[in-house]
């Protein structure tokens, strides 16, 4: 059984390996929107750097340690799938694959782990899926407490019309989707053109309406980290409840380097104006292993604040298959395969 774990503490950032946190979230997602937004500083925008060398050293630090073992592990890994955005944006997608997620969604581990773990219940953070699959994913999810996420704003790309755009995000709200993952414009990032980037994500917000707003930066195409950086602060400024690194689709996702630059970007924010706003790195985390690293990373920067759902999540689809598999090892003391443990 693992152990219970206390709750966040109110004191911030703490360089101590964190210890085993409640094993159950309170809610998956407040209703209020968390980030109100602030008129855009084109000057503290511009004023974000980033010392490239000391990131990688703050990196380096994560990927040398060691990591936690046995019933804290244990506890970290369920953590990770409270934080999870279930997800699924396949070409192939079908009502019967997505009530299928849905179901995973609201039981992510069989019975016997949990009751050999403690838990009385466990589901992930959200699931997250395209507007078409609304249909499927809201019934599925009624009365779960589960938040339906939708990809918008002509995800991945992010090409569409802005009046296309725009219409989408309503679209999928008055479907039921509470969570509203957009994507940005990255021309204008790259022609540094933060007033643009404002503009585009403080319309976007208006349309989301009472649901999350959740930016993707799509950092894998923004060629610095000093883009990065900037983005994060205009998307912020513009009132995204969350900052998010990609749509999977790029050929760079998520790394703990662009997540560094944008905790650091979220912390200061939060430090100047008191706004809170969350965290998603997505793509390319599929290994338990990477997943804890990330984890420390959110403890150590943001504080165990942003260890909940509700500023923290994971953008995943086949994290959730090695979690299982680590978690029957902690049960049992075997490895089980794979296929045991089948995503949808």
């Amino acid at each position: 059984m693992i152990p219970p774990l206390p709750a966040p503490e109110a004191q911030p950032r703490t360089r101590n390996p964190p210890r085993a946190h409640d094993a159950v979230a309170d809610d998956p997602m407040t209703q209020a929107t968390l980030n109100p937004g602030t008129p855009l500083d084109l000057a503290r925008v511009r004023a974000a750097r980033v010392n490239q060398p000391a990131v990688a050293r703050r990196i380096a630090t994560l990927n040398a340690r060691r990591s936690v073992k046995k019933d804290h592990q244990a506890a970290w890994l369920v953590r990770a799938i409270q934080c999870m955005d279930l997800t699924t944006l396949s070409g192939d997608d079908s009502y019967g694959r997505v009530e299928r997620l849905c179901a995973k969604a609201r039981r992510p581990l069989r019975a016997d782990l949990l009751a050999a773990l403690g838990l009385p219940q466990l589901q992930v953070g959200a699931v997250c899926v395209y507007h078409e699959m609304l249909a499927a994913a809201v019934p599925a999810l009624a009365g779960s407490g589960i938040p339906v996420a939708v990809v918008s704003t002509g995800f991945p790309a992010g090409l569409s019309p802005m009046e296309t755009k725009l219409r989408e995000i309503e679209l999928s709200v008055a479907a039921g989707a509470t969570e509203v993952d957009i994507v940005i414009s990255r021309r204008h990032a790259l022609l540094h053109d933060w007033q643009a980037v404002y503009d585009e994500v403080k319309a976007f917000r208006a349309a989301c309406g009472p649901a999350h707003l959740k930016a993707i930066l799509a950092t894998g195409e923004l060629q610095t980290l000093e883009n990065v950086a900037r983005a994060s602060w205009a998307a912020m400024m513009a009132g995204a409840d969350f900052i998010k690194t990609s749509t999977g689709k790029e050929g760079v996702n998520a790394t703990l380097d662009v997540s560094l630059v944008m905790a650091r970007a979220i912390r200061e924010y939060h430090e100047e104006t008191g706004h809170v706003v969350g965290y998603k790195p997505a793509g390319g985390i599929s290994s338990a292993k990477s997943a804890l690293q990330y984890l420390a990373l959110m403890k150590e920067e943001l504080g165990n604040e942003w260890l909940l759902p509700d500023r923290f999540r994971f953008g995943a689809s086949s994290l959730l298959t090695d979690i299982e598999r680590q978690l029957e090892h902690h049960v049992t003391g075997a490895y089980s395969a794979s296929w045991r443990h089948a995503m949808p």
